[in-house]
């Protein structure tokens, strides 16, 4: 059952108030929504007096690594101490997280994309909510913890990052109400964006323009396929957080209403990232993959050659564009 993003379930909030150690998590290769709800969660619960560790599977990308708290998440692959409760933020499975181990302990499941699969031992999955920051803001709201610089700096960040930087079409008018309430806390928005998105090294820029230079165009320029191995990367003196973002740069050209970006995870074994504009859903297709997200931002796994892949889903997103 989905739950209204104003009414966290009450038996979710009581495992919170009677609990006093926790872990807070959420997926591998962590984006702002990512590391934004999780450090803000944590800061809350320690606000409220608790332990909260932020645990995650890698080292966050370097243009994250400014926001405050970034520089105290323990990165490990595996936990083998119990808490009183895991609060996941937007993993669709246990899985995402990367980090062994935290089956051991009660499991809180916050999510906002389809296809979750109701895990954990208390689950809020709204599907409305435009980003996880927008569902960690009303369980921030309804612990009664007042909104901090340093939380509403990370709620920012979150609610920024996963709505494309407020466009795409999930958006309500409580996404912008809450991200006016986070700059009213403290939150600066001019330097959340600039940290976020300014902050390139010179092998980032190198990758963007490798890669763009071999985009492959179809349907009368309105799709693009985007592509990088791990080798292409590394001699280009970076690595695939250098990628962050970079789909949705062929969005901003007129004719392009849809974007896919093939990354190598191993032999014939690539991560398929989906963006697009307006009615145009890329969540319909990711599912065919096993995968899932949002109308114009959503991802899946591609097993096979690129070639077949780089086809494979052209074809499917320019009759996407064409209905």
């Amino acid at each position: 059952m989905t739950t209204t993003a104003s009414n966290p379930p009450a038996a979710l909030l009581a495992a919170i108030r009677d609990g006093q150690r926790f872990f807070v998590t959420s997926h591998q290769r962590a984006d702002g929504d990512a590391i934004g709800s999780a450090v803000a969660g944590a800061l809350a619960l320690r606000a409220l007096g608790k332990q909260a560790t932020v645990v995650m599977d890698a080292v966050p990308p370097s243009f994250l690594q400014p926001f405050p708290d970034v520089d105290a998440i323990r990165i490990t692959p595996s936990v083998d101490e119990r808490v009183n409760a895991v609060l996941v933020m937007e993993c669709s499975n246990l899985a995402r997280c990367g980090v062994a181990g935290l089956d051991r302990s009660p499991v809180i499941n916050i999510d906002h994309h389809p296809g979750n699969t109701f895990y954990g031992t208390h689950n809020w999955v709204d599907e409305t909510a435009a980003a996880c920051g927008e569902l960690v803001f009303t369980l921030i709201d309804a612990l009664g913890v007042a909104l901090t610089p340093d939380i509403a700096t990370h709620l920012y960040l979150a609610i920024l990052t996963d709505t494309g930087s407020f466009r795409f079409s999930h958006l309500t008018p409580r996404t912008y109400a809450l991200a006016g309430r986070c700059v009213a806390a403290g939150a600066d928005p001019q330097w959340i964006a600039r940290t976020h998105y300014d902050s390139n090294s010179l092998a980032r820029v190198r990758i963007f323009g490798a890669v763009l230079n071999d985009m492959q165009m179809h349907a009368d320029n309105r799709v693009a396929i985007l592509s990088i191995t791990g080798d292409q990367a590394q001699r280009l003196g970076g690595t695939y957080d250098d990628t962050e973002g970079l789909i949705n740069f062929p969005l901003t050209v007129k004719d392009i209403q849809a974007v896919a970006f093939f990354k190598e995870s191993g032999p014939d074994d690539w991560r398929v990232s989906l963006r697009s504009k307006g009615a145009v859903d890329t969540g319909a297709i990711a599912k065919q993959f096993g995968g899932g997200g949002h109308v114009n931002a959503s991802g899946c796994g591609w097993q096979g050659s690129l070639e077949a892949g780089q086809a494979t889903f052209a074809r499917l997103l320019t009759d996407a564009v064409g209905r």
